[in-house]
C-alpha cells in the first residue's frame, strides 16, 4: 500500500468517540442524552459516572424519544445510574467465528459459557445481515439426510430447505432435535437454545446431543432468565454463524429452538418502545423481523443452510399467530402430535398433519407413489377408526378398510424410532417402498 493511498484511508478513519448521559431508566428502557447514534449501534454504558471503569453494560439502540436515545441493554443494569456514562461504538453487533468454535456453547455475544477465552484464529462477522437475493439462490435439488424415518422417508428435506418443527410443550421438540444433530450427514451443526429453562442447555448438550453430536456442533444458548434482547440476538448470532459456514462451502444444519420464544422476546421489546399490541398482544414488529431471520437460511452459490425451527404453540394450537406466520414463510412443517406422544409413539409425527413443499421434486416416482399409498391407508383408517374400536366394523365391509386395518400396526412400527436408532436414508426410502408395495418391514 503506497503513502497515498494510506494516507486517503486514515483521512477517512472517524477518530471521535461519541459519549452520552443516562437521564431515565423504565422498564426495560434506558433514555440517554446523547451520544449521535443509529437503530442497532452498540453502546457501552459505564456505571460509574465520575470516571470511567473498566466494567460496561453492552446495550443496544433501539428507538428515539424527542431527543433522548433510547437503550436496551444486553445484560443486568442494577448498577446504572442518572449520569451513567454512555459510549457508541458506531457498529452494531459482532461475534467471532471460525472453525475452533466446533463443540463450543457460547451465548448470544459469542462468549464462551464454560469461560474458556475464543481462540484466536476466528474471523469476526456481523449478526445483522440481509437475506440473498432470490435470483441468486440455487434451486434444490440434493436430498438431506436427517436419520429419522418418519421424515426422510414421508417427509423428505433437501439440502438448503426450511421446516417448522410444531408442537406443545413436552411432545418431544428437543428430542427430534438431538437425534437429527446426531444422525444427520450436514458438514455441521448449528444449534440456537433461545428462551430455554437454564436446566435444559446442559441436559441436551449432554443427553440428547451427546459426545458425537457435539464433536460437530456450534451451540448458542439464550436462557429465559437474560433479557429480550439477548434473546433476540441469540437466533441472529446464530443465523450469522451458520451463513459464515455456508460461505465456505458447506452444507449446514441450523436448528432453533424456539423461533416462538424470539417472537416474545420481540413483543417485549416492542411494548417497551410503545409499539402497540396487535393479533394476542404481538407487535407489528414481531411480524416484519420474522421474514428477516428465516429468509437469511437457504442456499446461495457457495453451499447450503438446511433450517430446523421449532415452534412452540399454545394449547396445541396449530392456527395461533406466530405458527400460522411461520408456516407461511417456511418450506413445509412437521408437526408432533400430544395424542400420539401419550400413546407411547416417538419420535411424536403425525405425518397426515405435515408436509415437505419440496418432497415432490426431491424424492423418485416410486418414491412418491410409496409415500402417497401409506398416507391413503393411514387416513382410510384413522377415519374408520371409532367404527373400529367399537366393533361396528365387519370384516368385509370396505376392501379398502380391511386393507388399512392390516397396514396400519405395521406402519406404526415403521414409524417408530428409539431416540439411539440410526436409520440411513436409502434404508429409509427402501423400507417404505417395500411396505407400501408388499406389507412387509
Amino acid at each position: 500500500m503506497n503513502i497515498t493511498t494510506l494516507s486517503s484511508k486514515m483521512e477517512q478513519l472517524d477518530t471521535y468517540k461519541r459519549y452520552g448521559r443516562i437521564k431515565r431508566v423504565i422498564g426495560l428502557m434506558i433514555e440517554s442524552q446523547g451520544p449521535k447514534a443509529s437503530i442497532g449501534d452498540v453502546c457501552y454504558i459505564y456505571p460509574n459516572k465520575e470516571e470511567q471503569p473498566k466494567t460496561f453494560i453492552p446495550a443496544e439502540v433501539i428507538g428515539f424519544k424527542e431527543e433522548m436515545v433510547v437503550l436496551m441493554p444486553y445484560g443486568d443494569i442494577n448498577d446504572i445510574s442518572p449520569g451513567s456514562l454512555v459510549e457508541n461504538l458506531g457498529r452494531s453487533l459482532e461475534v467471532k467465528v471460525g472453525p475452533a468454535l466446533i463443540g463450543k456453547v457460547i451465548d448470544s455475544m459469542g462468549n464462551p459459557l464454560d469461560g474458556t477465552s475464543l481462540p484466536k484464529t476466528l474471523t469476526t462477522v456481523g449478526t445483522e445481515k440481509k437475506p440473498p437475493n432470490p435470483l441468486s439462490r440455487p434451486p434444490i435439488s440434493e436430498k438431506l439426510e436427517v436419520g429419522v424415518r418418519a421424515i426422510d422417508s414421508l417427509l423428505t428435506v433437501g439440502k438448503g430447505q426450511r421446516i417448522g418443527i410444531f408442537a406443545g410443550s413436552g411432545v418431544g421438540k428437543s428430542t427430534l432435535l438431538g437425534m437429527i444433530a446426531r444422525n444427520t450427514n450436514a458438514d455441521i451443526n448449528v444449534i440456537a437454545l433461545i428462551g430455554e429453562r437454564g436446566r435444559e442447555v446442559r441436559e441436551f448438550v449432554e443427553r440428547d446431543l451427546g459426545p458425537e453430536g457435539r464433536a460437530r456442533s456450534i451451540i448458542v444458548a439464550a436462557t429465559s432468565d437474560q433479557p429480550a434482547l439477548m434473546r433476540i440476538k441469540g437466533a441472529f448470532t446464530a443465523t450469522a454463524i451458520a451463513e459464515y459456514f455456508r460461505d465456505k462451502g458447506l452444507n449446514v444444519m441450523l436448528m432453533m429452538d424456539s423461533v416462538t420464544r424470539v417472537a416474545m422476546a420481540q413483543r417485549e421489546v416492542g411494548l417497551a418502545v410503545g409499539e402497540p399490541p396487535a393479533t394476542k398482544g404481538y407487535t407489528p414488529s414481531v411480524f416484519a423481523i420474522m421474514p428477516k431471520l428465516l429468509e437469511r437460511t437457504g442456499t446461495n452459490h457457495h453451499g447450503t443452510i438446511t433450517a430446523f425451527y421449532t415452534v412452540l404453540v399454545d394449547g396445541d394450537d396449530m392456527n395461533e399467530p406466530i405458527a400460522d406466520a411461520v408456516r407461511g414463510i417456511l418450506d413445509g412443517h412437521i408437526v408432533l402430535d400430544r395424542e400420539l406422544a401419550n400413546k407411547g409413539q416417538y419420535p411424536a409425527v403425525n405425518v397426515l398433519k405435515s408436509v415437505s413443499r419440496l418432497m415432490s421434486h426431491l424424492a423418485s416416482k416410486e418414491h412418491q407413489q410409496a409415500a402417497i399409498t401409506i398416507r391413503e391407508l393411514m387416513s382410510t383408517y384413522l377415519n374408520s377408526e371409532d367404527l373400529i374400536n367399537i366393533g361396528a366394523y365387519k370384516k368385509g365391509s370396505s376392501a379398502e378398510i380391511d386393507r388399512a386395518i392390516h397396514y396400519y400396526p405395521k406402519i406404526l412400527s415403521f414409524l417408530k424410532q428409539q431416540t439411539e436408532e440410526k436409520v440411513t436414508l436409502d434404508t429409509s426410502i427402501q423400507s417404505l417402498i417395500q411396505l407400501a408395495e408388499k406389507g412387509e418391514l
